[in-house]
């Protein structure tokens, strides 16, 4: 069967966090990097989708392809090493620490954003034509999500900042899910299945992917948006990374090793009790 029990994909999951914690400076740059670029295009391929079709549940549809495609590279997000790497640390794997972790942590925002800025640089040539003439209807689109998504949040103050912060609690809950589901299947249908659902879920219903948006936001500050960098560090990017952290750790990670990595017994064999065990040890002295 190509289905993997939950106890087997669990462990998985802690060895992969080891191996992506353990990675050479080099190859988790250039994995991230990859990572970050992908996933931004498949962000320009579904917002291009949902303008030119006007449905956007059909650009959440087709998103997933990019989602897919790096993780079957063996490429890396954020907001995947932050569900997995952590599991290294509480299963105490060997030579595993919390400087470790942040190192890697760190090396992927990096490589991510690094990846994610140089699509985002490419779209905004291609929408303007190297910047000679305004943003097509892509572009424009682009330009008027870094507005939403920011100053649309700040217009109702901290109840604005706790549903971003919900939003993204949310987004890494479903991406985090996707992560975990290319781990339940041996085959490669299955895995993509697995992926796919919950990625598609997450992009539909708006929730804020701190990767996604370090493409969409810079596009949008090229593009002409009403916002600057500033909105979109205190307004976005800097309370979606903390969210998506919390969501895709609490909710993916940390559930399913507390249940399926480290489990107690169904039952403990009762034993006797010690003033049984006198009586029978006397019971059978044949001096007594």
């Amino acid at each position: 069967m190509s289905y993997v029990k939950p106890a087997d994909f669990v462990r998985s999951m802690v060895d992969a966090g080891e191996s992506k914690a353990f990675l050479a400076t080099r190859d988790t740059l250039v994995r991230s990097y990859m990572a970050g670029a992908i996933l931004a295009l498949a962000a320009a391929f579904a917002v291009t989708v949902t303008v030119r079709t006007g449905e956007p549940l059909l650009g959440a549809l087709l998103f997933p392809v990019g989602f897919c495609l790096l993780y079957l590279m063996g490429f890396d997000l954020l907001t995947g090493v932050f569900t997995l790497v952590p599991l290294a640390l509480l299963d105490k794997r060997r030579g595993m620490t919390v400087g470790r972790m942040f190192r890697n942590w760190g090396l992927v925002f990096v490589g991510n954003l690094a990846g994610a800025l140089t699509v985002a640089v490419m779209m905004a040539i291609v929408v303007t034509y190297g910047f000679s003439v305004p943003p097509d209807e892509i572009g424009q689109r682009l330009a008027e999500i870094g507005h939403e998504r920011t100053l649309g949040y700040a217009e109702h103050g901290a109840a604005g900042m706790l549903t971003l912060f919900i939003r993204a609690v949310l987004c890494n809950w479903m991406v985090s899910t996707g992560v975990v589901g290319a781990m339940m299947s041996k085959s490669l249908g299955g895995k993509v299945i697995a992926m796919w659902m919950p990625i598609m879920l997450f992009f539909y219903m708006g929730f804020e992917h701190s990767i996604v948006n370090m493409f969409l936001f810079p596009s949008g500050l090229m593009l002409g948006g009403d916002f600057n960098l500033a909105d979109y560090m205190i307004w976005n990017e800097i309370p979606t990374v903390v969210g998506n952290l919390v969501g895709g750790l609490t909710f993916v990670g940390l559930a399913l090793y507390v249940t399926h990595g480290r489990t107690r017994p169904a039952f403990e064999p009762e034993t006797p009790a010690p003033r049984a065990q006198a009586d029978r040890t006397e019971d059978a002295d044949p001096t007594a």
